[in-house]
């Protein structure tokens, strides 16, 4: 799916229960996955941890994307492929789907193909829903606005 341009309207849709870090300091994430993954996928460089955090970020924020080829739609959830809004509930089932995925050994080739895609996808979870760890991705800003 082509990058989302994350505006101040976006954010301020993104359900309040869906993140529990500070909505500016998921914002700048959300932001910087974006920019970071469309210009790494612009110099031809596969990026499947920028992939892996875009994805969550978008799920977590009940974005509509438009995948190639196809219409408008609520993002899918990131492992499970869920097309419905998140919640706590399916938020948490999330968390657990990736952690069973991050350990299988041996490494499924769905893995084996997104080298980091899973780590991120995992790494975004904790740090936005569970607050442990830290940001997923560098912002380089504490504040979004």
């Amino acid at each position: 799916i082509p990058g989302v341009e994350v505006s101040a309207a976006d954010v301020a849709k993104v359900p309040a229960g869906n993140v529990r870090v500070p909505r500016a300091e998921f914002a700048a994430l959300w932001q910087a996955a974006e920019r970071f993954h469309d210009e790494q996928v612009g110099r031809g460089v596969a990026d499947w941890y920028g992939s892996g955090v875009v994805e969550t970020c978008r799920w977590l924020a009940n974005a509509i994307v438009k995948p190639e080829g196809g219409p408008w739609r609520l993002a899918p959830s990131p492992v499970t492929k869920r097309i419905q809004v998140a919640s706590d509930e399916l938020i948490e089932a999330e968390c657990r789907a990736a952690e069973r995925l991050a350990g299988c050994r041996p490494v499924p080739p769905q893995l084996q193909r997104r080298p980091g895609w899973v780590d991120a996808v995992v790494a975004t979870l904790n740090w936005a829903w569970r607050r442990h760890g830290s940001s997923p991705l560098d912002t380089g800003r504490r504040a979004w606005g």
